[in-house]
């Protein structure tokens, strides 16, 4: 009885470990993208188990379905590890630099400590403030304590769970708010001009996640992603791109968009720095990023304390060294991925209602 139930826990978990292969959009396919170190440590331990509890052929059978989710797994994840190579270079003090500090916190619209987030603000002082699912009433709680300190703002307060708010210490320009795909998902792009005299792109996003009350398949986040990465390969700029991409840094889409665009994942031998879910330790994954441009190297990135949202917030320095930008690995695309991240974005452009610009 052990070795059958054993053996049908290993056969479900290689059959979850293998559905995100399959080429489709739908919710519960892509879903399985998120819990791979999960599904990783799942497999390990009924492998132990049927090593220690099982017998003859149904032995056999459970380890070697457990040892294949294993492998895949790690394959996809080892990247986001201290064993993997640093795609971003660490910073250094010599010669010239400038740093440039971002905050990353998506607020959970009806959570309302916002004195636990302003709090865990006023003792960073980061130079740039990106809330996500901030309505009206978490953009005053915002406005009256940052307005001061942080002079430039955007602010795009909505209450359909896609609000978002950015503060700045230096001065925005040429500031643009788009509905790319969907006119009801609002993103940032503008240009911000450091101290240094430097302009750096920045776009703030959070794309609709594939997820049974908000869309049923991927395609509105995919689209959205790919299509701001186009855009960004298109000028050798230095650039910054974070949000809650409503994704992981392993997944397909994910990775499409960094050789698309060039982008750069601080992450990337780092560690997984896993942003949601708050509330479950044993459930969570990398969803709020931040990319870069070559442009970049790292001094520090962190996850900050809870403050009542299903996401803890994200904290990053970055070092403005363009003379360094040969020593990052840059990802590139190859044909085939340019051409399905076109059709991905066309038949978005087709389904949708925003701008698709």
């Amino acid at each position: 009885m052990i070795d059958a139930g054993l053996a049908i826990v290993a056969a479900l978990l290689l059959i979850a470990t293998l559905i995100p292969f399959l080429h489709l959009r739908h919710w519960w396919v892509r879903g399985f993208d998120f819990p791979r170190l999960q599904l990783a440590v799942a497999g390990l331990v009924v492998g132990l188990l049927a090593l220690w509890l099982s017998t003859g052929s149904w032995r056999i059978g459970t380890i070697a379905a457990c040892l294949l989710v294993i492998a895949i797994q790690v394959r996809h994840i080892l990247p986001w590890t201290p064993l993997w190579r640093k795609q971003v270079t660490d910073a250094s003090d010599d010669g010239d630099w400038r740093d440039l500090t971002l905050l990353v916190a998506n607020v959970l619209t009806p959570n309302r400590n916002a004195a636990g987030l302003l709090r865990q603000i006023q003792a960073e002082r980061p130079d740039l403030i990106l809330t996500l699912e901030s309505d009206a009433w978490w953009g005053e709680q915002l406005g009256d304590s940052l307005d001061s300190d942080w002079p430039y703002s955007v602010k795009v307060p909505l209450d359909n769970l896609y609000g978002m708010h950015l503060f700045s210490r230096e001065p925005l320009e040429d500031v643009e708010v788009k509905w790319l795909i969907q006119s009801d998902i609002p993103s940032i792009h503008a240009w911000l001009r450091m101290a240094c005299g430097a302009k750096i792109r920045i776009h703030a996003v959070h794309p609709r996640p594939p997820a049974p009350s908000e869309s049923d398949e991927s395609l509105w986040r995919d689209a959205e992603l790919l299509l701001v990465g186009k855009g960004i390969h298109q000028h050798e700029q230095p650039t910054l791109l974070f949000g809650d991409l409503n994704d992981v840094a392993w997944s397909g889409t994910t990775r499409r968009f960094c050789h698309i665009s060039g982008m750069l994942d601080p992450r990337r031998g780092r560690g997984m720095h896993s942003t949601f879910h708050a509330d479950y330790p044993f459930l969570r994954w990398p969803l709020d990023h931040i990319f870069v441009s070559e442009h970049f190297t790292l001094r520090g990135m962190r996850r900050l304390e809870a403050f009542g949202s299903d996401h803890f917030p994200i904290l990053a320095t970055l070092c403005y060294r363009p003379g360094r930008a040969d020593e990052n690995d840059t990802p590139e695309a190859d044909r085939e991925e340019r051409e399905q991240a076109a059709e991905t974005i066309q038949k978005a452009r087709r389904e949708g209602d925003g701008e698709a610009c």
